[in-house]
């Protein structure tokens, strides 16, 4: 789960990691009393789950409290294009109104999990400011990374080494150092898959203060955090992945023609790369779990051909928990639904296979059946063509 650059901060803070005063602004009338009580230079910044905001004009310098009205009477309902949304962009419906600081240098700082060690990983870098994935393509050397134990932290000396690293001032290292420790157990406590503070400034004063945030949550530890699901901003993701969420469904929207409802996130993603290797392109992935009831399958594909870009469904299912004929059960009841005008192949297998079969062939309605993966992927494409 994402959450807004504000909410972030309001995170980062409850564990003492320097944050910029800071208001949250919904009109233009909340801008001006916002920029009024902070001193009348702010920041007015976009609220939107992409970054690239400054690129798109989504986050502009206001010498005044008026100028900050202007400037939010521009931005709120605005269409804030950048290179992360893509070409449809984002409504922008809130605003951060921010304090400004002086600001000597810029740095990053991010948290993310290393799969291979297993265990989170702390990066550091002197180029703030700049798209880290960029960083790491043309200039690698430039992260330093150090990574941690959980239940242990980052420790200060691997702060410091970072922090010396980076070239931080040997006057401003130790409270980088206390901000770094803060954020880490900020990510650990709140079981984030994401933290990132890019840039985190160093004021002419030298001291670290983080200009920007960014937390991800992993959804399944959301159980408990409960307070989280307060944050969530659904207009901020994609309708039908929110739709899917309310059935217990894992549904991710991609660009291509082939829907594809699979159980197993494993399966799913072999069934995505054999599709590409018949020359075709996923519009989704779908997994709709090991223990499926036939009402969540009727939901799950109707919810994939809501997508007006599917041309073709590939449904691939080992039976197991979810049995094939409660697969094949619910499947049916969504295409007399929906009157689904698209071909639809089916690959299962597992339990109660022969009976799933029979009744997708005793339905009447207009299922290829095929005999494995491969047949099914070669099928589904030249039918999406």
């Amino acid at each position: 789960m994402k959450i807004h650059e504000y909410q972030a901060k309001a995170i980062l803070a409850q564990f003492n990691v320097p944050v910029p005063r800071g208001e949250v602004a919904f009109t233009a009338e909340e801008a001006e009393a916002a920029a009024k009580h902070l001193g009348g230079s702010v920041v007015v910044k976009a609220q939107i789950h992409a970054g690239g905001r400054g690129k798109g004009g989504g986050v502009m310098v206001a010498k005044d409290a008026a100028e900050a009205a202007a400037i939010a009477r521009h931005m709120i309902g605005m269409k804030l294009v950048t290179h992360q949304t893509g070409p449809e962009g984002r409504i922008v419906q809130r605003l951060l109104i921010e304090e400004t600081l002086p600001i000597e240098r810029e740095l990053y700082l991010g948290i993310v999990l290393d799969r291979v060690q297993g265990l989170p990983v702390f990066m550091a870098s002197a180029a703030g400011g700049m798209e880290i994935e960029e960083v790491a393509a043309r200039n690698p050397e430039m992260i330093l990374k150090e990574t941690f134990l959980p239940g242990v932290g980052l420790m200060a000396y691997q702060a410091r080494k970072l922090a010396f690293g980076i070239g931080i001032p040997a006057a401003s290292v130790n409270g980088a150092v206390t901000a770094m420790i803060a954020l880490a157990k900020a990510c650990v406590t709140m079981d984030a898959s994401l933290a990132e503070i890019n840039p985190v400034i160093l004021t002419k004063e030298g001291k670290a203060v983080a200009l920007d945030a960014k937390i991800n949550f992993d959804d399944n530890a959301l159980y408990r955090h409960k307070e989280l699901m307060d944050l969530r901003d659904v207009n901020e993701e994609d309708a039908l992945e929110v739709e899917a969420s309310r059935y217990g469904l894992n549904y991710i929207k991609l660009d291509g023609a082939v829907g594809c409802m699979v159980n197993g996130a494993g399966l799913a993603m072999a069934t995505m790369d054999i599709i590409k290797y018949a020359g075709g392109n996923p519009a989704n992935f779908l997994d709709v779990g090991g223990g499926a009831s036939a009402e969540q399958v009727r939901n799950a594909f109707r919810i994939l051909l809501t997508d007006k870009h599917v041309k073709a469904v590939l449904i691939n299912i080992f039976g197991g928990i979810l049995r094939c004929d409660t697969l094949a059960t619910g499947v049916v009841a969504a295409a007399r639904e929906l009157n689904v005008a698209v071909p639809v192949v089916v690959r299962m297998e597992g339990t109660n296979v022969e009976v799933g079969r029979r009744i997708l062939m005793d339905s009447g309605l207009n299922f290829t059946l095929a005999l494995d993966m491969r047949d099914a992927a070669e099928k589904v494409v030249k039918l999406a063509a």
